[in-house]
C-alpha cells in the first residue's frame, strides 16, 4: 500500500511541471496578442484618413483628422487678424507699458485700428480676459465686451477705448493678460486679434493714509499727551516735597530777653530799664485815675 502511495506521489511531481509549464505559456499567448490587437488599434486612431469596405467591393475614404486641422488653421488665421490691418494698445491710466497694474483700481488703454486695404472694416467689439500665466487658455476672470460696430474706411484710422478693475485679491500675483479686438471686412470674414497678450503684475498702490493708519496715529498721540501729563505731575509733585520747609511762627515779645534794643538810644534804653513793665490794662487804669 505504501508503495502505491509513493508511485502516486511521484507521478504527481512529474506531471505538475508540465501542466505549469502549458498554462503560463497559454498566458503568454493571449498577453502577446492582446498587445498586437491594442498596437493595430493605436495605428488606425493616428492615421488621419481609414479606408472603409462599403460592402460592394468598393472603398470609401474618411478624413476627420483633415478636417479638424483645417478648422483650427483657420481659427489661428482668425486669431491672428487680417493683414490688411495694423493694431496698437496705448494704457493710459496707468501711464505705462501695462506690465504693472493697480490692484482695486481703474485700468484704462486706448486701442488704435488701421485700415491699411482696399476694403472697409468693422470693429465689432473689443473684450479683454485674465488668463492663468502658465497656460494661457485657462481663464480666470473675463470683463465685460463693450460693443462698437464702428466703420473703418480704407486707409483710416479709429480708436476704441476699454477699461476694468482688477480685484484687489489678485494683488501681488502675475497673471496674464489678453485682450481681443473682433472685427470683420466687407466680405464678411471675421477676425479675432489679440492685441495684447502679456503677463503683468498686478501691485498694490501704497495711499497716503487709510483709517488704520489714522486711528493709529491718533492713539498714539493722545497716548503721548497721556505720558507728558503724567510726567509733569509727578515732577511737580517731587519738587514741592523737597522745596517745602516748616512754618515759621510768629510769637512777639512776650519775653523781655528776646527784644532787640541795640538801636535804641543809651539814654531810652537806660530809662526803659528803670521803669517796671506794665501791662496795658494797667497803663489805662493809671490813665483814666490821673485825669479824675
Amino acid at each position: 500500500m505504501l508503495g502505491g502511495l509513493k508511485k502516486l506521489l511521484l507521478l504527481l511531481f512529474l506531471v505538475l511541471p508540465v501542466i505549469i509549464s502549458i498554462t503560463d505559456g497559454g498566458h503568454m499567448k493571449a498577453w502577446a496578442h492582446e498587445d498586437e490587437v491594442e498596437g493595430e488599434e493605436d495605428e488606425l486612431s493616428d492615421d488621419d484618413e481609414v479606408n472603409v469596405d462599403d460592402g460592394t467591393g468598393g472603398e470609401v475614404e474618411t478624413a476627420d483628422g483633415g478636417e479638424e486641422e483645417e478648422e483650427e488653421d483657420e481659427e489661428e488665421a482668425a486669431a491672428k487678424g487680417s493683414p490688411d490691418a495694423d493694431t496698437v494698445i496705448l494704457f493710459t491710466k496707468p501711464v505705462g507699458t501695462g506690465t504693472e497694474l493697480p490692484a482695486g483700481k481703474l485700468v484704462e488703454f486706448l486701442v488704435g485700428f488701421t485700415n491699411n486695404g482696399d476694403k472697409d472694416f468693422i470693429l465689432d467689439a473689443i473684450d479683454a480676459s485674465f488668463r492663468y500665466p502658465m497656460d494661457f487658455n485657462f481663464y480666470i476672470q473675463n470683463f465685460t465686451a463693450i460693443p462698437y460696430n464702428r466703420a473703418v474706411k480704407p486707409r483710416q484710422e479709429a480708436t476704441v477705448m476699454y477699461s476694468f478693475y482688477p480685484a484687489e485679491a489678485f494683488a501681488a500675483r502675475p497673471l496674464g493678460l489678453t485682450v481681443n479686438l473682433a472685427y470683420h471686412d466687407a466680405d464678411g470674414n471675421s477676425f479675432l486679434e489679440a492685441v495684447f497678450n502679456q503677463t503683468v503684475s498686478i501691485v498694490e498702490l501704497d495711499e497716503g493714509m487709510d483709517g488704520e493708519t489714522f486711528f493709529l496715529y491718533v492713539f498714539l498721540l493722545a497716548f503721548s499727551v497721556l505720558l507728558l501729563v503724567a510726567g509733569h505731575h509727578f515732577l511737580s509733585s517731587f519738587g514741592r516735597k523737597k522745596g517745602s520747609k516748616k512754618a515759621v511762627v510768629e510769637v512777639g515779645t512776650s519775653k523781655r530777653d528776646d527784644v532787640d534794643y541795640d538801636w535804641l538810644p543809651k539814654e531810652v534804653l537806660n530809662e526803659i530799664k528803670k521803669t517796671p513793665r506794665q501791662s496795658p490794662r494797667t497803663r489805662k487804669a493809671k490813665r483814666v485815675a490821673s485825669s479824675k
